[in-house]
């Protein structure tokens, strides 16, 4: 079984040609080019328990019941990897989404792990008194070969992993009379819920950031001598999707993983600690000497 991004239509923003001509580089021996660096072996994630994959792979429109599609880590990872790509035409919105979701998994995952690193204590405790208890493996795990093409993709696969071992490790705690029936379920539950409500947050950004008239919005469309088309954009993103904080628009904030690659001049800098970042506001008029 194999596990990739959706494809997507955006990629990185190659580098614009430069203005003048560089030095012809010498030519290399023939053979000695280097090529793209790609994984030695397949990576790949093994899955123990129905919860944790079902986690992963979410859940189809039921037509015959009419049950919503649930989606799964698989799909997060997907727009992720649309969004960090959209990161590279300068939209501080992409870069917003991509913060807000990283800091939220990884309080979840931190959460788990705290849990876990209490129950494996309280495990070591018994077996120093004479107990030695096994945490639950599946006697058939699922592997899933992971071809993620962004870093957001793995850091999904292991949240997916530490949650499958959190259930193995409530379910063993069941068994062998160390939590109650209802406890475990009510510790699994708060869990899964947290992650699908984190796994539906970026749809919607996804859906409304990649609408063919909002794909050019940049943080150029906040400053001075945007045109008409440049505030609509604007008018339309903060109204979706709110005020963005100051400290992610001058890039103070930026995301773990992003495609950006501009890097402002003084002026800018300045100019975007003073523009409005509302929707009705109008900017201020440039200053004489500033370049945009």
């Amino acid at each position: 079984m194999t596990a990739q991004d959706a494809p997507s239509s955006l990629g990185p923003v190659p580098d614009p040609a430069p203005a003048i001509s560089a030095p012809a580089a010498p030519a290399r021996p023939a053979g000695s080019s280097l090529g793209q660096l790609v994984d030695e072996t397949p990576d790949a994630m093994t899955l123990h328990t129905q919860d944790a994959y079902r986690m992963f792979t979410g859940r189809a429109v039921d037509p015959a019941s009419n049950a919503p599609a649930i989606p799964g880590g698989r799909r997060f990872a997907a727009v992720l990897k649309a969004i960090w790509y959209l990161s590279a035409n300068d939209n501080p919105y992409a870069d917003w989404i991509l913060i807000r979701v990283y800091q939220s998994l990884s309080g979840i995952r931190s959460q788990m792990g705290q849990v876990i690193e209490a129950r494996e204590a309280e495990f070591e405790r018994l077996r120093r008194r004479g107990l030695a208890l096994s945490v639950l493996a599946s006697r058939s795990p699922v592997t899933v070969e992971l071809g993620f093409r962004s870093p957001y993709g793995y850091a999904t696969a292991e949240a997916i992993v530490e949650f499958d071992y959190h259930v193995r490790m409530v379910k063993t705690l069941v068994l062998k009379d160390r939590m109650s029936d209802e406890a475990g379920r009510a510790e699994i539950r708060a869990i899964g819920r947290s992650l699908r409500a984190l796994f539906l947050e970026p749809i919607r950004w996804e859906r409304n950031l990649l609408r063919e008239e909002m794909l050019p919005l940049s943080r150029r469309d906040f400053l001075p001598g945007a045109d008409e088309a440049a505030r609509q954009r604007v008018r339309a993103a903060v109204a979706l999707f709110g005020e963005l904080p100051r400290k992610v628009f001058t890039g103070e904030e930026v995301p773990r993983h992003s495609q950006r690659r501009v890097t402002p001049t003084a002026a800018e800098l300045r100019l975007m600690q003073q523009v409005s970042l509302g929707a009705d506001a109008e900017p201020p008029p440039p200053s004489a000497g500033q370049l945009l």
